[in-house]
Parts: C-alpha cells; structure tokens; sequence
C-alpha cells in the first residue's frame, strides 16, 4: 500500500503536535562557512556527547590518534604517526607525531592520551561504552612523551576501529579547571581543550558554536580553507533549506527530506553531493517495558508499519529497504534475514497472543527531522485500525537522548537512525541489542542471553570470517525477534554552497568534517 503526500498531509494536519521555530539567520561571507544543524547543541563535551546529531565539535575541534576518512571509511594515522600490536593483542603501542601542540600552544604528548582515555572512562557516558569492558582505569601508560601504551584486559576485535573516537585533550589545562572530582565537565560543556583543525571562540546553547581556523594545525591545509566556521541550531527543516539557497547556510543536513533535496538541486547556490551511507532508520522499541516485552505484541508492530508506503510515498522511492538493524552494504548481514511486511491481518493474529493487557504507547519523535516526525504520525494511524492506541509528541534529541538514561524516561517507541561511529558490525547490532551497552546507546533493552553470548564470542575473536558468522546469527535473532522495526538505509544527498570544494563525506564523519573544505571567494 502507497501512502500520498495528500494522504499524509492529512495526517499530520489532525496530529496534536507542535515545535518551536528557529530564529533569525544573518548572511555568510567568503571563506565563512555556516552549517545550520537540526541538532542544538546543550555540550561541546566530545567524551560525553557523542552521537551524529552533535558530532561538530569533536570533528572539529579535537583529534584522535587515528581518524576516518572517505567511503567507504578508512583509517589513516592523525596524532599517531604508527601503532603496533602485542601478539597475545592485549597491548596497543600508539607512537605520536612530533611537534604537535594544542590551541594554547601545550605540546601533546602521551600523558594527554593516558589522561584521555582515563576520563572517558570515570565519566562513563558518550563513548565510554566502547572501553570499559577492555581498558582498566589506570592501566595505560605513557612511555615517554610520545609513546602510549593501551594494555588491555584481553583481546578486542573492535579496539582499533574505535580509537578515532578517544578525543585527546589537554590535561594541562583540564587540570587547572578541574573542582574536586568533576574532570572539569561544567567548564568541557561550554569550552575546549583541543588541538583540533578549529578553536573554539563562542557557545551559545540556543544558537550554536563559532571557531577559527587553527592555523598552526599539523595537517595543514589546502587552498582557500575555511577561516571561520559556525555551527548554528535550525531545527526548521525549511528554514534550512531558504538559507541555503539564499546563501545565509553553506551546508547543512545531508538527510533531509527528499522533496527538499529536489527543490535545493534547483538552486544554483546549492550543490548536492550524493553517497551511499550507513545509516539504518528504525522504530526503536523498548523491549523491556510491557507489553513490549512480548515478542508476539512486538512482531504485532513489525507487521503493522507501512513500509513500502513510507519509503516510496513519503520517502519518494530515495532510500533502500533495510529489514535488519546492519546496513545492507556491511559485513555481516545475513542474505536470508526474516523481512516483516505490512500486513494487518497478520498483526491481528500475534496481538491475539499477548497475554499482558495492551496499553496506550507513547511515541517520541525527533523535533525538526521531518522522516521521524512522519514516521510516528503514519505508525499512529496504522496502529490504530489494529485496536492499539499510541500518543505522539516531539522532542528535540539532546531531551530524547537524555530520556534514554533510564528505563523510567525512555518512551515505548523512537524513530531514528543508527548511524555508523566506527566500521564494524557491533557498531548497529552488538551495541544496539548487547546486555552490555545498556544505557543511551542500547537501542531496545534487548536481554537475550544468547545472544549475549554470541557478541562474547564475537568481541574477542581475531577471524574476521568467525565474526561474520556470529554477527550473522545475531542479527537473525533480534531481527526475527522484532527487538527493532527496522524500515531503511538511507542514502546521504548532502547540501553545500557551490562555492565549497573538497568535501570528504565517509559514514562516519556524516560529511561535518570541515577541515577539508574550501571555499571560492
């Protein structure tokens, strides 16, 4: 079944929601680059945020010792010049590069990595999931200034392709910020400590952030680079798309509304880079709340949501069919996963088996992304003619990411995507689904010791072969399970100023890595 623009119009004309507008926009300049994002920034804090909407500041202003580039992503060494690996792969030695300094001009050196990890790990959030089951608070090690070593507390076939996101700061200056035990996170939220390819000169959470270029970066820099870069909260998604074609924004979502993309192409201030992605839309669910719980009510849902009316009605046919939480485009996903299609007869059927009393769902879209918003209104209505009642409301995702620290906060139903943090597997199903990352990364509260066992075995294992194999079964269980309704893989149409050259868009970047950028006057 097709959906209209008409039909769905309709839809959400008779939903009782609302958002709020953003406000005035100023005109950019040469070597100026504004990117509106539909994401406000609450924190500039790169170890405790850390997701695709508010990736700026870490792209930006920080850097890793290794960094993701291209697509398909590669690794190429950044602060490391080279690493090697123990042969019992407990011990990762990172040798820096020389002469690299912060934006206060502090050299970094070993002890900032060690200090790094170290918070990371204490704070415990953003991407503090990825370390704590394989580095022990304490146990890297400088071995002189440019030498650190990760010993870890056994083998992980992930660690390296996790090590961009260990955004290194400057412990110097952390330090001299730092009130008792708080690892200075009041002053990270609103500062920087970095040594990225911009420093920072400005915050407002209601606005955004402004950097400068940092000239002095050890990379260095191509012709024309960016001088001056904002990143400013629009969450109206045509707000975004008038500022660009006047010329206010230089880019902006890559994920926008196809109909938007159609009208920006129009434009001949707007170029639209187009690339496949690896980025999965789904209807998170939260396995742990009854009647969630049971996996006949969540298979009811699975058969209850409009695909092919979503991807080609309100999607316009510009996105993929993706029934399982991996991309189609990466290892490890199995070529005879079960595909959950619309069919209400069928949803009828399993709901006759829950056994828990059904209750009114509440449904928590994302403010100012359209395709989530549209989601939850189309799953609403389609709902509804199977006896299940749901409520929709929308919030912007800093409040939805909050709401996902605690089973007593996170809404029944989420549409949003899994995007790519680093090029493995585990990255949308280990942990999406693992007992392990519950928290703000665990897309469904999941629970299946078996699972649970597979991704032990799937974590230490060194055969990329064995791996598949395992991610494979994995991704059978929970996709069979229903844990998620898992709709597409979206394609990434990025919008930029026809003025900007050298865009480097990879997965794992989301095409906000601006240090590549250059601008014609």
């Amino acid at each position: 079944m097709a959906i209209s623009r008409r039909d769905f119009l309709g839809l959400l004309a008779s939903a009782s929601i609302s958002q709020g507008l953003a406000g005035p926009v100023s005109a950019g300049s040469a070597r100026r680059f504004v990117f509106a994002n539909n994401s406000p920034y609450d924190s500039l804090d790169p170890h405790t945020v850390y997701d695709a909407g508010r990736a700026g500041p870490r792209l930006n202003l920080y850097d890793g010792l290794y960094r993701y580039v291209d697509n398909p992503p590669k690794l190429i060494p950044w602060l490391a010049e080279s690493h090697g690996v123990s042969d019992d792969r407990k011990s990762y030695i990172f040798r820096l590069r020389p002469g690299v300094v912060f934006h206060d001009g502090t050299p970094v050196t070993a002890q900032d990595v060690v200090y790094s990890i170290d918070r990371i790990l204490a704070l415990n959030q953003g991407p503090a999931s990825l370390y704590r089951d394989v580095v022990r608070p304490g146990s890297t090690e400088a071995r002189d200034p440019l030498t650190v070593v990760f010993n870890l507390a056994g083998p992980s076939a992930i660690f390296m392709a996790t090590i961009p996101d260990i955004a290194v700061l400057n412990s110097s200056l952390m330090k001299r910020h730092t009130n008792e035990n708080d690892w200075a996170a009041p002053w990270l939220a609103k500062n920087e400590a970095g040594s990225g390819s911009f420093e920072l000169t400005g915050f407002d959470p209601a606005r955004g952030w402004t950097a400068k270029r940092s000239i002095e970066h050890f990379g260095g820099f191509g012709t024309n680079p960016i001088d001056e870069l904002e990143f400013r909260n629009v969450m109206e998604t045509n707000t975004r798309v008038l500022g660009l074609m006047r010329g206010d924004f230089q880019g902006s979502d890559g994920y926008m509304p196809y109909d938007q993309i159609q009208r920006l192409r129009k434009s001949q201030n707007i170029q639209v880079i187009e690339q496949e992605a690896m980025r999965v839309f789904l209807l998170m669910l939260n396995n742990a709340a009854p009647p969630l719980d049971d996996v006949h009510f969540r298979r009811a849902l699975a058969y209850s949501f409009d695909y092919d009316g979503f991807i080609n009605g309100v999607m316009n046919g510009s996105v993929s069919r993706n029934p399982s939480p991996l991309p189609n485009t990466m290892w490890g996903t199995p070529r005879d996963v079960k595909v959950f299609n619309y069919d209400l007869d069928k949803a009828s059927e399993e709901l006759k088996q829950v056994k828990s009393p059904i209750r009114s769902l509440n449904i928590r879209a994302l403010a100012g992304f359209s395709e989530s918003e549209q989601a939850a209104i189309l799953f609403q209505s389609a709902l509804k003619k199977v006896g299940v009642e749901s409520k929709v409301t929308l919030a912007p995702w800093p409040v939805i990411a909050k709401s996902l620290d605690s089973l007593d906060t996170r809404p029944d139903i989420v549409p949003i995507w899994r995007s790519a943090f680093y090029l493995d597997p585990n990255s949308w199903v280990g942990e999406g689904y693992g007992s392990r990352y519950e928290g703000q990364k665990s897309l469904a509260y999941y629970r299946n010791p078996q699972f649970d066992k597979l991704l032990d075995q799937a974590l230490l294992s060194s055969d990329q072969g064995e791996r598949q194999v395992l991610y494979e079964s994995m991704t059978r269980m929970v996709t069979d399970d229903a844990a998620s309704i898992f709709v597409y893989n979206s394609r990434w149409y990025g919008p930029y100023s026809a003025k900007a050259s050298g865009v480097r868009y990879s997965p794992v970047n989301y095409g906000q890595d601006f240090r590549w950028v250059s601008m014609e006057a």
